[in-house]
């Protein structure tokens, strides 16, 4: 449905306040979805009335028409791809903007098929095809995400923002050292591994899933645990404080990874829309100086 990633100029302004990120859908009372099926029962209307010789197909007079409509449409839907951040401060605007593209991008699945005339095979014009409807998919899952996933992030951040999320994580590292330092050698390591090496981002793979196998406060949390029974009694006031500080640095390490998964699976659809609306742009040239000069 374009060339980059319109929906993250709505959600990047503001990524907690998931209102804005659907309130694009119903802009205007529904105002593009209007035009969209309007312009979608128009097309049908030119593809019933033009009858030619030998059956409808895209090279008909109903063709054509419906054809440059979905070209112009799928340059224009480009351009605001090109253009989104030029409406970052206008909020109104952009919203506007966003609406025609989800839902004028979804017409052109009207357009562009019966412009076909139904007729698809093993060349440029097929591909082309195929390709604005990868395009066209990628774009609807965005939708959803950006639809979803933000509200998701507020519930998860309960009123905290990441970087006090993270300054309270250094917080408790600093108390932590502290609290360990009178503990025995072994207990000493896992608190000091915990501290130094906290599992936050990492691969794609790793953001998406919000995995970390190798957590070490979660590994300090066990090591403390299996240990507790042999601990002496002299320690245990420092055990039960450490024991509190290492809850709470693991429900924020939960909260943060949570954030950022959600985050990522915002942004990894854009993995395929982006390259398939170069592709779809190559093919349709491709496909339009077929037409005109090559036929």
């Amino acid at each position: 449905m374009s060339l980059s990633d319109p929906l993250a100029a709505v959600s990047g302004a503001s990524g907690a306040r998931s209102s804005r990120h659907e309130s694009f859908l119903a802009y205007g009372g529904f105002r593009y979805l209007k035009l969209a099926a309007a312009t979608a029962v128009l097309s049908l209307v030119i593809y019933l009335v033009d009858r030619p010789y030998g059956g409808r197909y895209g090279g008909s007079w109903a063709g054509y028409v419906l054809g440059t409509a979905g070209a112009l449409l799928i340059l224009w839907l480009t351009w605001f791809g090109y253009r989104k951040r030029t409406y970052a401060e206008d909020h109104g605007r952009l919203a506007a903007r966003l609406s025609a593209h989800v839902y004028l991008g979804l017409s052109l699945i009207v357009i562009a098929t019966l412009h076909t005339g139904f007729h698809f095979g093993w060349n440029v014009h097929t591909l082309a095809y195929a390709l604005m409807c990868v395009v066209i998919a990628s774009g609807t899952f965005g939708v959803w995400c950006y639809a979803r996933y933000p509200r998701l992030m507020t519930e998860n951040r309960s009123n905290q923002t990441m970087q006090q999320m993270l300054s309270r994580i250094a917080s408790l590292n600093d108390e932590l050292r502290g609290r360990a330092m009178p503990l025995d050698d072994a207990t000493a390591g896992l608190i000091g591994r915990a501290v130094e090496a906290t599992g936050i981002g990492g691969s794609v793979w790793r953001q998406i899933s919000g995995r970390y196998p190798g957590c070490t406060t979660a590994a300090a949390i066990a090591g403390m645990d299996a240990s507790s029974a042999a601990a002496g009694p002299e320690h245990e006031e420092d055990r039960r404080q450490i024991r509190v500080l290492l809850d709470e640095k693991a429900n924020l390490l939960g909260r943060i990874r949570r954030d950022i998964s959600l985050k990522a699976m915002m942004e990894v659809w854009l993995y395929f829309h982006v390259p398939f609306s170069f592709a779809l742009l190559a093919a349709l040239l491709a496909h339009v100086v077929s037409v005109f000069f090559l036929w």
